[in-house]
């Protein structure tokens, strides 16, 4: 797509702000920023170097093939990585110097065949489920996990980095299972260390419990959503006293300008129809781009200061908004879908708001054909 016709706005400056005010948020513990997804839709070259331009020391990327792009892309910082298959091959990941998490007594062994195969030792976080009931070894299988690990690390095949967890509920304030999985994460971390394991760091925090939860920082917090200045829930960046900034810009041209007589239907099935002679305008994004199609005739975007509504449905490429009687918009004007708020635009907040989502959604799912145009001050060629 044109980037004039229409593009995602990437404001690194912002980002940067919002990895320095979470530091200090965090402080003293250390802090991952998450890079999945694409930098969660941001990009994940030019989102890495920036997180490493502002001193960033660790990355998270949940796949392999993400873990890998980053160190094809010239990144030689640390990197973990959490989320593989039965059949994937860890020898890349160890040849690269990459953490690689494992929760069984299996993946150990491939980490252990890994670093044989290419005479390197293998980094290891060890992860128990808390709670969360997704990845993790059982509280019961802990033991024999950390019991391996220690096996391992002894013949000098791995080296057992870190010990992990994930919150299920931390950006629901005074939800019971933030302290029972605190509670479960303490004593896992406990019975590794009866068994020998020495971590280098212990990490829980996800972006909420880094905003709202500092007994649960331990030695390193791992930020995402909230680095890109999405809340993970309303209102938790007020509750814990700092202000972030939205990081992408959504924005396009209106491709067509036309009047429409009362009872004219707009989109497919004509689930909008005029009850008034209006101007309505032709916006070049849709569903395949990631603009949710169960957002029709519910959102709205930003023109000259004011909120225009969408109206009928989101097609695949394209979508229709209201302009308005009086309006004197034109083709080629500029829209914006989701901003920071700040020019009376709606935020990918409202967007999720409106869509029974979460912000995540709204900014994960743009699509590639959307052309990312990076706004900063930061080296954004490469990452260091």
């Amino acid at each position: 797509m044109d980037p004039l016709t229409a593009s995602a706005e990437i404001d690194l400056d912002a980002f940067a702000a919002n990895v320095d005010t979470l530091r200090a948020h965090v402080h003293p513990a250390a802090m991952m920023i998450v890079v999945k997804a694409e930098g969660y839709g941001h990009g994940l070259l030019p989102i890495a170097a920036a997180a490493r331009e502002r001193g960033i020391e660790w990355l998270g990327a949940a796949t392999p093939a993400e873990a890998l792009a980053l160190r094809e892309g010239g990144d030689t910082g640390r990197v973990l990585t959490w989320l593989y298959g039965p059949d994937t091959d860890l020898t890349p990941l160890v040849a690269a110097d990459i953490d690689v998490s494992a929760q069984s007594e299996e993946q150990i062994a491939r980490l252990v065949a890994a670093a044989g195969t290419v005479e390197r030792v293998a980094r290891v976080h060890l992860k128990v489920d808390t709670g969360l009931s997704r990845n993790g070894a059982t509280v019961d299988d802990w033991p024999r996990v950390c019991a391996a690990a220690v096996e391992a690390e002894e013949t000098g095949a791995v080296e057992v980095v870190g010990v992990w967890s994930h919150f299920a509920a931390s950006d629901e304030p005074g939800h019971p299972s933030v302290a029972a999985q605190l509670q479960v994460f303490r004593a896992a971390c406990e019975v590794a260390e009866e068994i020998g394991v020495r971590p280098r760091v212990r990490h829980l925090a996800n972006s909420a419990a880094a905003l709202l939860l500092p007994e649960a920082h331990f030695d390193l917090v791992r930020v995402g959503i909230a680095a890109y200045g999405v809340e993970p829930a309303p209102g938790l960046a007020t509750l814990a006293g700092i202000q972030l900034q939205p990081v992408m810009r959504l924005r396009a041209q209106l491709a067509n300008v036309k009047q429409i007589a009362a009872g004219t239907g707009v989109s497919y099935g004509h689930t909008w129809v005029a009850d008034r002679a209006t101007t309505v305008g032709l916006v070049p994004l849709g569903y395949a781009d990631g603009v949710p199609r169960h957002a029709s005739d519910l959102a709205s975007v930003g023109l000259d200061g004011r909120r225009v509504p969408v109206r009928g449905r989101i097609c695949m490429d394209q979508f229709v908004v209201e302009l308005g009687p009086e309006s004197t918009a034109k083709v080629g004007d500029e829209v914006v879908l989701f901003g920071s708020g700040s020019g009376g635009e709606p935020t990918a907040q409202d967007w999720a708001a409106v869509c029974d989502t979460i912000g995540y959604e709204i900014v994960t799912r743009i699509g590639a054909r959307v052309p990312r145009v990076y706004v900063a001050r930061v080296d954004v060629e490469g990452v260091g």
